[in-house]
């Protein structure tokens, strides 16, 4: 005779015969609703499996399509195609019309805006920040501080053809690495450091100043000009405001003196289409910096 499993006085319930210092398992039965889903979700699971893509068959380098076919990157593309075809008349719009001419058209202009901080978002943002703001080594396009020139021609054309980059068009400068090249002395490169702190308007050693004026002269002037204001056709920064692209202060003046820097940007021509690489030029324009 099959020996009767033993109750629980307190709750009623069978035990399972299993027990742990003193303390019985109790035979208590899964919640009837728990069961139900819990069956419906291996059917629901079966449906899909026979209906939807699901397990990856590496072998035959596909997958289990199911009876729907479905395709996510199908959807995808179809959609792709439909925002194409709606913004199609606008982006053939855009590129016929004057960059000037853009603004006076309240739709376009919206449109070029709108397609303008999508790119700058995909393309821009991870060097010039989000919204246009810079880093250190890459220039903020809030402020109207331009090295080669902010109107709309001028970033137009920095976008579509670089700075150091593999466009043949490219914009190109070039700082000698004064120290790095064995053209001045460390001693030399100290004093132009504090003349270019005096020409920032800050307080310097004056007979730094009155040493390196010379230096500055025969070496600097050429391109940032006697007067140390920059000269846009050469992509030579002003260095008499409170712009630093890498750093105002003594160490890094000395780094760039020593060393030089050549910083790159991509050429976007060729990689965008012409329609996009004028609203990026629109809304890089009304960053705040635009001129």
């Amino acid at each position: 005779m099959t020996e009767r499993p033993e109750v629980d006085q307190h709750s009623g319930t069978e035990t399972t015969g299993h027990e742990w210092d003193g303390i019985k398992e109790l035979n208590t039965p899964l919640p009837r609703w728990w069961l139900i889903i819990w069956a419906g979700s291996i059917i629901i699971s079966i449906i899909y499996m026979v209906l939807m893509p699901s397990w990856p068959l590496p072998w035959a380098n596909t997958y289990l399509k199911g009876l729907r076919h479905y395709s996510e990157r199908a959807h995808f593309e179809q959609d792709m195609a439909k925002l194409a075809a709606s913004r199609g008349p606008n982006e053939a719009k855009l590129a016929q019309t004057p960059l000037d001419q853009v603004e006076k058209d309240p739709d376009l202009l919206n449109f070029a805006m709108a397609a303008g901080k999508s790119a700058f978002g995909d393309n821009c943002a991870t060097c010039h920040g989000s919204g246009g703001v810079g880093a250190k080594g890459f220039p903020a396009l809030v402020d109207d501080d331009w090295l080669w020139g902010g109107t709309l021609e001028d970033i137009k054309y920095t976008i579509t053809n670089g700075i150091r980059s593999t466009g043949d068009n490219t914009r190109f400068s070039q700082m000698p690495a004064f120290g790095r090249d064995g053209m001045l002395t460390p001693q030399q490169i100290n004093d132009l450091v504090e003349y270019v702190v005096h020409l920032s308007g800050r307080e310097a050693d004056a007979a730094a100043v009155a040493r390196a004026k010379p230096l500055f002269e025969d070496n600097c002037a050429v391109c940032h000009g006697e007067d140390g204001k920059g000269t846009r056709a050469l992509g030579a920064p002003n260095l008499t405001d409170a712009i630093w692209l890498y750093g105002g202060d003594r160490d890094t003046i000395r780094e760039t003196i020593t060393n030089a820097r050549q910083g790159v940007m991509p050429t976007w021509g060729g990689k965008l289409p012409p329609w996009q690489i004028d609203a990026l030029t629109i809304y890089v324009h009304s960053l705040g910096g635009g001129e």
